[in-house]
């Protein structure tokens, strides 16, 4: 069958050479947030006035964010978006109102900047109760706009050019970039998908332990991980703290799916491990697990001489976080233990929801053991790569999904790989599976 794909508004041939894929733009060689790219102009962004130029050079090694283009494009074309990860569902009703008495209240000003007391409180408490650390709420915690900006300050505080920072992949798209505009090189270390259907993601110690040496400042861990699904084991942490202890390397660690966790697969915190209190910087906020992505509400936590730094980068960043969503953090904090029980089984339902509909339709599936992704192998559709194929899902299709070249630094090894997110009502999820269902037919 004739698989058209859309690029720069012209449809051109899914089986195009790859001298016809760079000719037209794109470099496939390379990924679509990490590499020199021309599709978004020159590859030095060169605006000349007088012999100078107006753009920094930083911004020519990546491009704008892939998953979000994906919502534009499912969007245009009327498509199912299984792309980025957010709820199409409703916020706890419980802190839609806490937020709402806190406008009426004209909670309306500047918070505190490095946040309202109220939620540092809340997080200082909770810390003690999810990871058994004792936090200062007054010198230990910054609230920041959102988990993204607590990482950007977070690399800001502590990265000097030079200092080369510990990325696993396939990694959240921010992670590389923030790396490059705090000044540092990233350095890649492969996850490998699973061999077995009951498979898990797993990476080679001897390659973790190579991208260590004296110029690594930090390492970046998500846990559970996107786009993988990834649940870091304790013996995968201690593995990597001993080199953190050995090297004198920071963890920076994103912990953003905590609570979405499947057949009872269990969260360890690095924090939480001896040796690691002192350089562990933890990353965490509201969107996931209280369903509010759009808040932008997140925080950092780490010892006190490291949030002295932070603060100061996100003081001069963003001054300070809503003031009013932030006192519904607090609430929200207090919610009981039934409540993330219950988070943790809705979603587990909506994966193994879509995961049929998936496979029916001819995609092999990485089954996730936490967060609300599951990453695809497209090799049976017979495409070139992952960028054609998103395309002509979306357009042809009807359902919106995420190039898996976009979580890695080499775009060929993602090429055969897309991620879907399965955070929607179960209507959402039953028209995708009937949208998906004409991919099936097509193929036969």
């Amino acid at each position: 069958m004739s698989r058209p794909t859309l690029t720069k508004g012209k449809k051109v041939s899914s089986t195009a050479s790859p001298s016809s894929l760079k000719s037209s733009g794109v470099d496939r060689s390379k990924s679509p947030l990490l590499a020199k790219s021309v599709r978004n102009g020159p590859s030095r962004l060169q605006v000349a006035t007088r012999g100078k130029q107006f753009l920094s050079d930083k911004v020519g090694h990546f491009t704008e964010s892939v998953i979000r283009e994906m919502t534009r494009q499912a969007m245009m074309h009327q498509a199912v978006n299984l792309a980025q990860g957010f709820p199409d569902f409703p916020a706890p009703a419980e802190i839609k109102q806490a937020a709402q008495q806190a406008v009426a209240a004209d909670v309306n000003q500047y918070a505190i900047t490095w946040g309202a007391k109220n939620l540092r409180n809340a997080i200082a408490r909770q810390m003690g109760v999810w990871q058994a650390i004792t936090v200062d709420p007054e010198k230990e915690i910054t609230v920041c706009c959102g988990s993204t900006e607590a990482m950007i300050s977070t690399l800001l505080a502590v990265c000097n050019t030079g200092d080369e920072v510990v990325i696993f992949e396939p990694f959240y798209e921010n992670y590389g970039p923030d790396a490059v505009l705090s000044g540092a090189k990233p350095k890649f270390v492969t996850l490998r998908p699973p061999a077995t259907d009951n498979g898990e993601w797993t990476f080679d110690p001897k390659e973790l332990r190579r991208a260590f040496d004296k110029h690594t400042k930090a390492i970046i861990l998500n846990t559970p991980n996107n786009p993988t699904g990834k649940v870091f084991t304790r013996g995968e942490l201690e593995m990597i703290r001993d080199l953190c202890v050995e090297f004198d390397v920071l963890a920076i660690t994103d912990e953003i799916y905590e609570h979405i966790l499947y057949e009872g697969t269990e969260h360890v915190s690095m924090v939480s491990l001896e040796g690691m209190r002192e350089r562990t910087v933890t990353i965490n906020g509201m969107s996931k697990t209280y369903s509010v992505t759009g808040w932008r509400v997140g925080w950092a936590v780490a010892p006190e001489r490291i949030t002295n730094a932070i603060r100061k980068v996100h003081d001069f960043l963003t001054v300070g976080a809503p003031a009013p969503l932030q006192e519904a953090g607090a609430v929200a904090l207090t919610l009981p233990p039934e409540y993330y029980s219950k988070l943790a089984e809705g979603y587990r339902v909506r994966r193994d929801h879509l995961m049929p509909a998936l496979t029916a339709a001819g995609f092999k599936c990485f089954r996730p053991r936490g967060a609300y992704y599951v990453m695809t192998d497209i090799s049976a559709f017979g495409f070139d790569d992952d960028v054609s194929f998103a395309k002509y899902l979306v357009q042809e299709i009807g359902v919106a999904c995420v190039p898996g070249s976009s979580f890695y630094r080499d775009a060929r090894d993602g090429a055969r790989q897309v991620r879907f997110a399965f955070c929607k009502k179960p209507e959402t999820l039953d028209e995708a599976a009937r949208r998906l269902a004409k991919l099936r037919r097509a193929q036969r």
